[in-house]
């Protein structure tokens, strides 16, 4: 009988401990993928998309096929890898917006740009 109780009384105390963990663990980074943004880049208006495998085109707001490549969250950052040119690479200061909000990002070069969030749009590689 005793051990009955003290097996109840350490479920008891796991099952609390639980609730005090969930209740302060840390909320997972945001995510960019199937997230689109626009944002006017050395004279160059352009859109750019991260489909949901972390894989990113973009492209000028003609159309024009400008870069592509990987992109993950690192942090509170979201790091490019170009395909294109590698001087490209790098990572940039993140914000988890909703579709219509703007933000200041700023690259790890000390670089600013404002990006939009808009409704996602799926990009394809040119033919």
């Amino acid at each position: 009988m005793r051990s009955i109780i003290y097996i109840s009384a350490a479920l008891a105390l796991c099952a609390g401990s639980t609730t005090v963990l969930a209740k302060h663990a840390k909320p997972a980074s945001m995510s960019i993928k199937q997230n689109s943004w626009t944002y006017t880049y050395k004279g160059t208006r352009s859109l750019e998309s991260v489909d949901n495998d972390g894989n990113f085109i973009t492209q000028s707001s003609r159309g024009k096929h400008l870069d592509h490549g990987t992109a993950m969250m690192k942090g509170n950052k979201v790091c490019f890898s170009s395909a294109m040119d590698p001087k490209r690479d790098g990572c940039w200061t993140a914000k988890d917006l909703k579709v219509g909000q703007s933000a200041i990002t700023t690259s790890d070069k000390g670089e600013k740009l404002k990006v939009t969030r808009v409704k996602y749009a799926p990009l394809s590689m040119p033919k």
